[in-house]
């Protein structure tokens, strides 16, 4: 039989367990800080920020500018996900959403020394300590945590996890490289200054436990793909359908045309040069047939060669215009006044069931 006083001491050691195992950033260990950039280095990242990255993470990191793209100075993101949570997906992009890889050996415009100077420099503008988190899995129960899910979270994140208003959580290259401790510490701190709120005041911990198992649970069957790169367009291969009549389309607001326009369009075989504004990378994952990648980041001096003022333009993207519409209006200015914008984006029409070219798989033969 326990006395009253073991009794209180037993109770008193598991409250303590309780609260360590729910610790939060105040009673985590903190990390030793990354290594600091030099003045150079320094300068590069921020240039590269502004030239890659602000079009849809805003000029000052504050997110949500353009395709919901989130914030990269919120506290708990960037105690959390430095370095490999902000590293991998601006090398290697996420896969079905608007986020390309900016790592040239997939096909875009960053070396790996400045991929990872830009993380580091993103950390130093946050200016928060880096928080110690471990590798292993977060148990729950997956059934109550979808239906936690589709109560608090779906409304943003979508009811699969697609992203609407905030990012695509269920996406499976970005589970591949979040770990259930990274994600359990942004549904229970939030990222502040954005939309998304701290459920650790709403929700129980086992209750985030459970939302974290059901993200967990959408990760099965992942499997990384390494495109083949293929040579760049050259300016002779610039117009689709050399020979074609001018494809005269009636323009919304006079800026954009419709998948379905552009499809009959291009099905008529009209003359018209198409541009793929996104990072060239994923250009080599998949484009409309004859685009040439054309992103938003580029030099015009260098891209418009070879591209003649008297043919209709039409540019996309995948967010669904913002890319886009940058690189039309610049156009605009420059007197390309033949140019329009891909409603929908890339992605509205494949989903409308239009064909687009895939690029080749390492590895796969069919």
């Amino acid at each position: 039989m326990l006395t009253f006083t073991q009794k209180i001491t037993i109770a008193c050691s598991a409250m303590l367990a309780f609260v360590s195992f729910n610790s939060t950033s105040a009673e985590r260990e903190l990390r030793s800080p990354p290594r600091k950039l030099t003045t150079q280095q320094a300068k590069v990242a921020a240039a590269n920020y502004q030239k890659y990255c602000a079009l849809c993470h805003g000029e000052n990191r504050e997110g949500h500018k353009n395709d919901h793209a989130p914030s990269l100075r919120s506290k708990s993101l960037m105690e959390s996900g430095i370095a490999h949570q902000i590293l991998r997906p601006m090398q290697y992009g996420r896969v079905g959403t608007a986020m390309g890889g900016y790592l040239d050996e997939v096909g875009g415009p960053m070396t790996l020394d400045e991929t990872w100077d830009l993380t580091y420099w993103l950390f130093e503008q946050a200016g928060y300590d880096r928080l110690k988190f471990t590798t292993n899995p977060v148990h729950g129960d997956i059934k109550r945590g979808e239906q936690v899910y589709q109560k608090e979270c779906a409304s943003c994140h979508g009811d699969k996890g697609q992203g609407i208003t905030g990012p695509a959580i269920m996406n499976q290259s970005a589970l591949a490289h979040n770990t259930d401790e990274f994600i359990r510490y942004a549904i229970e701190n939030g990222r502040q200054d954005t939309p998304m709120q701290a459920f650790k005041d709403k929700l129980s911990s086992a209750d985030i436990d459970n939302i974290t198992a059901f993200l967990r649970s959408k990760s099965l069957g992942w499997k990384d793909e390494t495109p083949v790169l293929k040579a760049l367009p050259t300016p002779e291969n610039y117009i689709v359908n050399k020979n074609g009549d001018d494809p005269n389309f009636d323009l919304k607001d006079g800026m954009y045309v419709l998948s379905k326009d552009l499809n009959k369009a291009l099905e008529a075989k009209k003359r018209m040069v198409l541009l793929d504004t996104r990072v060239t990378s994923v250009w080599q994952t998949a484009h409309i047939e004859g685009a040439i990648p054309f992103p938003y980041y580029a030099d015009l001096d260098e891209t418009v060669a070879g591209i003649p003022k008297d043919v209709q333009i039409v540019a996309y993207c995948s967010c669904p215009r913002a890319a886009a519409d940058h690189t039309i209006n610049r156009l605009r200015q420059r007197g390309y006044t033949r140019t329009a914008v891909l409603w929908e984006g890339i992605f509205g029409w494949m989903n409308q069931g239009y064909p687009v070219r895939r690029g080749d798989i390492d590895g796969v033969n069919d």
